[in-house]
C-alpha cells in the first residue's frame, strides 16, 4: 500500500511512535481517527508524496506506537500530550514546522497541535469533524445516538475494554460500515491491518483512555483556551452523507476557533480519505498549493 514509504520508530521523550514516511518537498504531517492507524491514509498518501514529504505515524494508543496504561486524569491521553507526541516526531525528522491534516481524533490532535505550537503549523486541514467543546455542550438525543461511542467508551475501566475484547473484530467492523457510507471503500488489506492493531488489548485500552480523556481533561483545556483562535488557515472538508452535516452549520463553527476557515462537504460517509480519496485528495492538494 504504500511503496517506497520506510517504516520508522521515534522515540519521544515519553513513548515510541511507530510511522511511515516517503516523498519529497514541503512537510506534511498526516494524522489518524478511530479506530484505525495510518493504514487509513494509503489511497492519497502515495499521490500527496508526489509534491511534499509526507509522514504517517500511529498515535499513542493506536496501530503500532506505545500504548501506556492509563493514569487517574488521563492527562497522559490528553489531545495536547497526544499533540507534544507528533511536534517531537516532527522535530527529531528535522522539521521546524509543517502542514498538518487530521482526520477524526488526529483532527482533535491537530486542533490542539495548532493551538498549543502556533509557528509550527502552517497550514491546517481538519477532516469530518466539529471542535470537541462544542460537541459535547450541545449534546443532545440525536447526536447521543449516533455518537453513542463517546458515551460509551468513557465508561470507566475495565467495563468496555471488557466488552470490546470479546469480539474486537464484530465492534472495529461495526464501526466502519456504520459510520461509513460505502463499505467497498476499505479494502481487504486495509481492513486486515486495522484489525490486527485492534485485536491487541493495550489498543483497546488506549483508544478508550482517549476517549476518557476528551470528556474530561480536554474539555478543561479547550474551556481555558475558548477565546484563542488558530492563526494559520484552516480548511475543513466533511462528509455530505454524515452527522457532522446533518447536525452542525460547520463553517460557522470553526469560524469561532479560527480567523481564516474555509472547506465544504464531500459527497460520502465518515471516512473521506478512503470513501471519496480523489475528492479529499484534491482538495488538500490544492489548499496546500
Amino acid at each position: 500500500m504504500f511503496a517506497n514509504f520506510q517504516n520508522l520508530v521515534i522515540k519521544t521523550s515519553e513513548v515510541n511512535i511507530n510511522l511511515i514516511k516517503g516523498g519529497k518537498g514541503y512537510p506534511i504531517l498526516l494524522l489518524h481517527g478511530y479506530p484505525q492507524t495510518h493504514v487509513m491514509w494509503h489511497k492519497i498518501a502515495p499521490k500527496l508524496a508526489n509534491n511534499f514529504t509526507v509522514i504517517l505515524p500511529d498515535l499513542r494508543g493506536y496501530g503500532d506506537s506505545d500504548k501506556p496504561q492509563g493514569i487517574v486524569n488521563y492527562d497522559n491521553y490528553s489531545k495536547r500530550i497526544m499533540a507534544q507526541d507528533q511536534v517531537e516526531v516532527m522535530t527529531q525528522l528535522g522539521y521546524d514546522d509543517f502542514y498538518l491534516v487530521g482526520h477524526d481524533r488526529g483532527a482533535r490532535v491537530a486542533h490542539r497541535l495548532t493551538l498549543d505550537y502556533p509557528n509550527k503549523v502552517k497550514k491546517l486541514v481538519l477532516l469530518d469533524i466539529a471542535p470537541t467543546y462544542e460537541m459535547y455542550t450541545q449534546t443532545d438525543q440525536e447526536f447521543a445516538t449516533a455518537y453513542y461511542h463517546w458515551f460509551f467508551l468513557i465508561q470507566p475501566f475495565p467495563f468496555p475494554e471488557t466488552l470490546i475484547n470479546q469480539n474486537p473484530d464484530y465492534f472495529l467492523t461495526h464501526c466502519l460500515q456504520s459510520w461509513g457510507k460505502d463499505k467497498s471503500a476499505f479494502t481487504d488489506e486495509a481492513i486486515q491491518e486495522y484489525l490486527r492493531c485492534f485485536r491487541d488489548p493495550k489498543t483497546i485500552h488506549g483508544t478508550c483512555e482517549d476517549y476518557r480523556a476528551a470528556a474530561t481533561i480536554d474539555l478543561e483545556h479547550d474551556q481555558a483556551d475558548i477565546n484563542q483562535k488558530i492563526e494559520c488557515p484552516v480548511l475543513v472538508l466533511w462528509g455530505k452523507k454524515g452527522v457532522i452535516e446533518r447536525k452542525y452549520d460547520v463553517i460557522k463553527s470553526w469560524q469561532k476557533r479560527a480567523i481564516n476557515i474555509q472547506g465544504k462537504a464531500i459527497n460520502c460517509g465518515h471516512f473521506l480519505p478512503e470513501e471519496a480519496p480523489e475528492d479529499t485528495y484534491q482538495g488538500i492538494k490544492a489548499f496546500f498549493g
